[in-house]
């Protein structure tokens, strides 16, 4: 599992996102920034979901560093309680399944679905507690 940038995951099993927390006001925010004003700090492993669209177009290259062969995927914004909203895929959901509210998990997915050993990004997929 190689993140897509440094400093994304905790070397934990299982990982968990690093977050930052200003150090003057407490606020916590993804991914941290690097500089004195933020300390690292692991997130929730479990949030739910607050938002969320289908990306259903090939975004832009650069910054898109994705595969060329193009799958719509879903793009959800996670409330991790008490600590942040973080951006990030869902994972192991059928498109009629998604619902606001629905409790997730973080888990890392691969950023081409067809390298399973490459680069990883921040994904999340719904709790067993949905079964």
């Amino acid at each position: 599992m190689r993140p897509i940038a440094e400093g994304l995951f905790t070397q934990e099993n299982p990982p968990r996102l690093i977050g930052g927390r200003d150090r003057e006001t407490g606020r916590i925010v993804f991914p941290c920034p690097e500089n004195d004003r933020f300390e690292p700090v692991p997130l929730k492993r479990d949030g739910t979901l607050w938002s969320y669209t289908i990306q259903r177009f090939r975004p832009k290259s650069p910054p898109y560093a994705g595969p060329e062969a193009f799958k719509p995927f879903p793009v959800a914004y996670v409330e991790l309680p008490g600590e942040t909203i973080v951006e990030a895929r869902l994972a192991n959901v059928d498109f009629d399944s998604i619902e606001i509210g629905m409790p997730l998990e973080f888990v890392p997915v691969p950023l081409d679905p067809d390298e399973p050993n490459g680069i990883v990004i921040p994904g999340f997929q719904p709790t067993e507690k949905m079964a």
